[in-house]
């Protein structure tokens, strides 16, 4: 699960991270007071307004109707109004966006820590994560702050730090020595980026998370270590462990048709494609949206009902599929090992039935337990449902019914 910068910002707060402060907005007229209570408590006097949407490249990102950049700079009070007219409501596209791009609802109004000083500000990257091909956490750190990391790993691999941490014993001293060394932190800086490093890991576990993001991660002109991002991926399997975590959630910047499968219980991703796929299994849905892609098709979804598909997942499933105008087929692809396919062929009928005026046609391939039968009332039900036995037959049938 996805939350906000400023929704992170103030859980790392609550683990000893220090933060660029600020307060959230969802108006004009409340971002002004936000920036008033901000100078009150800080005495900025330049203000960063900061768009609050669940995508990296905010600051280089275009809002579509005003042209206004993702995050902008207000220098003062007065200018904070139209900086946040230009924003609120828009929808902001980057590069993680894609075209159709993300509707504004909350700004973050945040201090300015960019400040002269006896040296120059300087940008850092820090994440972590876990990496399953050690299954331990990893630290990754670069001087390249502010940038595409990707980028910075492919043209300058040497620049990223990374650290291994034991999850039997947890992150070591020397470890967070280390890596503000590798950094090039000194005094102050060296003392509180080890500090920033042990609080940020304490917060990673603390949480659950499944990923920290800084990026940018500021040493102030004054020799301070603060996050002045903050992107923060929760473990939605742990979630039972964080009530509180899970009231963060913010389904108006999640895909509507994931929401509704998450609800019916359906393990569902949005794709681009044009053939809707339903299975039950991960496993053998990988392997489906591979026979779509070798059939001629593009997958539309990942759709995964469960081993305990009925009826009423079908029909779920269904709709939802349904419900994307660029589906020009669906493949429904069942092992019938925990449930029976000549149930799931029952499912499948009664759903088409209730449903009713379905225009694209429907490839069911049952393999397993009570397979023939479920093949049989496939076929028998009169409505326009290709049956197939093998995987190699329902390839071929969605690329004869896509020509």
């Amino acid at each position: 699960m996805n939350i906000h910068e400023y929704q992170g910002k103030e859980i790392l707060k609550k683990y000893g991270v220090t933060i660029q402060r600020g307060i959230v907005a969802d108006t004009p007229d409340s971002a002004i007071q936000a920036a008033k209570e901000l100078q009150a408590e800080t005495g900025t006097k330049w203000f960063v307004v900061k768009s609050q949407i669940h995508a990296g490249g905010r600051g280089k990102g275009k809002v579509k109707e005003t042209g206004s950049h993702g995050v902008v700079l207000a220098k003062s009070i007065t200018e904070v109004p139209d900086k946040v007219k230009a924003i609120l409501g828009g929808t902001l596209v980057t590069h993680q966006t894609g075209p159709e791009g993300k509707k504004v609802n909350k700004v973050l109004i945040a201090e300015d820590v960019y400040y002269p000083g006896e040296s120059e500000p300087k940008e850092y990257y820090m994440s972590i994560l876990l990496d399953r091909s050690k299954a331990c956490p990893v630290i990754m750190a670069s001087t390249e702050g502010g940038m595409n990391i990707e980028e910075v790993a492919e043209t300058h691999p040497e620049k990223i730090i990374k650290e291994w941490i034991d999850p039997a014993i947890g992150l070591q001293a020397f470890q967070a020595r280390k890596i503000a060394f590798a950094l090039g932190w000194e005094g102050n800086a060296f003392k509180e980026g080890v500090k920033f490093i042990g609080s940020l890991y304490n917060a990673y576990l603390g949480l659950d998370a499944s990923m920290f993001e800084i990026n940018p991660v500021l040493k102030t002109s004054d020799n301070r270590i603060l996050a002045v991002d903050a992107k923060v991926n929760l473990d939605d399997n742990a979630l039972y462990r964080h009530k509180d975590l899970a009231e963060l959630r913010d389904i108006t910047e999640e895909d509507p048709l994931e929401v509704e499968a998450g609800k019916a219980g359906l393990n569902y991703v949005k794709l681009d494609g044009n053939v809707g796929c339903m299975v039950n299994g991960a496993g053998l849905a990988m392997a489906t949206m591979d026979i779509i892609k070798l059939s001629g098709g593009e997958p539309a979804n990942f759709l995964d009902v469960g081993g305990g598909a009925n009826a009423e997942t079908v029909e779920a499933g269904f709709r939802i599929i349904l419900k994307d105008p660029n589906v020009k087929a669906i493949l429904i692809n069942i092992f019938g090992g925990i449930v029976r396919c000549d149930r799931v062929a029952n499912g499948v009928v009664e759903a088409y039935k209730k449903i009713g005026d379905i225009h694209v046609p429907i490839i069911v391939r049952l393999q397993g337990t009570n397979a023939e039968e479920g093949a049989k009332i496939i076929e028998q039900s009169g409505l326009k449902v290709f049956s197939a036995i093998v995987l190699k037959d329902a390839a071929q049938r969605v690329k004869e019914v896509l020509a």
